[in-house]
């Protein structure tokens, strides 16, 4: 006689000891996803805390030139020098870089949170950053390469939505 029991939110039958070939192969999928998700997340994560030294971006903003315009905050002028846009770069990129690692390891460590009641939350703002990553790959160009960059973070955005709505 069939009996059905809940995990994670996920229904399993088991017919005899076995559990319903449709259910496994969801759950399996779901855990072979976050795996694949969360290592390449990790390794571009790390990768990224590299890249100003990769990309060489002291030697795309070089601190010496005229003078840039001022950044007027209100009442408050700064003068803006060019070492300060290169250290908002490399800012920005450590920024990333960091949430990047922090979704790697949220991905691998998925079947601890997945159960939760913000897991959804979550796992749509990691969609959310997916999809705003695969937009902005239009800054880097056009090429065939670039389209299949941001194909590839959006399906990963895609994964996470389709997670949070299963």
């Amino acid at each position: 006689m069939p009996t059905t029991s809940e995990r994670d939110g996920i229904l399993f039958t088991s017919r005899g000891g076995c559990e319903s070939t449709p259910s496994m192969l969801l759950d399996s999928l779901r855990t072979v996803g976050f795996a694949v998700c969360g290592t390449f997340t990790l390794v571009l994560g790390l990768v990224h805390f590299v890249m100003p030294r990769l990309l060489d971006f002291d030697g795309a903003i070089p601190t010496d030139g005229g003078p840039l315009k001022p950044l007027h905050l209100g009442v408050v002028t700064y003068q803006t020098k060019r070492s300060d846009i290169r250290g908002i770069a490399q800012i920005m990129n450590h920024a990333a870089s960091y949430t990047l690692v922090t979704i790697g390891v949220l991905d691998l460590l998925a079947g601890i949170w997945l159960g939760t009641r913000f897991a959804p939350f979550l796992l749509v703002w990691i969609a959310g950053w997916w999809f705003l990553r695969a937009v902005t790959q239009r800054h880097m160009g056009s090429r065939p390469g670039d389209w299949l960059v941001a194909g590839g973070f959006t399906l990963l955005g895609l994964f996470h939505l389709a997670v949070a709505v299963w």
